[in-house]
């Protein structure tokens, strides 16, 4: 891959995980400024506490698929360059330069330039960079999710157990690349990292349960 493909791969691929989706819908929907209300955080569940379910959802699948957008872009232009995978050298991983759309569109989501770099936790924009990594692996720790919110009502428990569980099954269950083992570690660590006042409140046990 060129230099020249390189810097608009990871331009690109923060400039989409930027887009603050779950801030735009919240504002459309009731005016509130979501950093202003509730938790605070730009992410769908803050969205569906302030400004209800249906904007929640919206902000969801528009924060899942900025996710996978990167990684997509990512696809493309590696499917554009002459890469040797043979080679042993990163640059020529199409893995690596998936990976890394994937992390800028995370990170991106979590410093938006738009919002002064005051952005949300991750979860749905990881969601859909892994989707667009691994699919089969993604699936497997939305079910981790789905039992962790079942069992105890605590999204923000989901969201650290399944993005802990999904290295864990890139690795062993689906076998993934090199390259996307070290991404996906480092994009479920950020996400994790980004629960910190979650785990605080988790061990005081003062967190906001999701309703019924």
């Amino acid at each position: 891959m060129s230099p020249v493909e390189a810097l608009l791969l990871a331009v690109v691929s923060y400039l989409i995980g930027s887009i603050p989706f779950s801030y735009l819908v919240a504002k459309a929907a009731s005016g509130k400024d979501i950093r202003d209300a509730g938790s605070g955080n730009v992410g769908a569940t803050n969205v569906v506490r302030n400004a209800g379910k249906k904007a929640g959802a919206i902000a969801l699948l528009l924060d899942i698929t900025k996710g996978w957008g990167a990684a997509f872009v990512g696809r493309l232009l590696v499917e554009r360059s002459q890469l040797d995978p043979t080679s042993g050298s990163a640059v020529d991983s199409p893995a690596f330069w998936i990976g890394l759309a994937a992390l800028l569109a995370v990170m991106g989501h979590m410093y938006p330039i738009w919002l002064s770099f005051r952005g949300g936790k991750g979860v749905a924009t990881a969601t859909g960079a892994f989707l667009g990594m691994s699919p089969v692996a993604i699936g497997m720790a939305a079910i981790v999710f789905v039992i962790v919110v079942i069992l105890s009502r605590y999204v923000s428990l989901a969201s650290i157990a399944g993005a802990a569980a999904v290295p864990v099954m890139m690795r062993f269950a689906v076998h993934a690349p090199y390259w996307t083992v070290i991404f996906s570690t480092v994009i479920a660590t950020m996400v994790i990292l980004k629960h910190h006042s979650n785990i605080r409140r988790l061990a005081m046990r003062s967190e906001r349960k999701f309703p019924k």
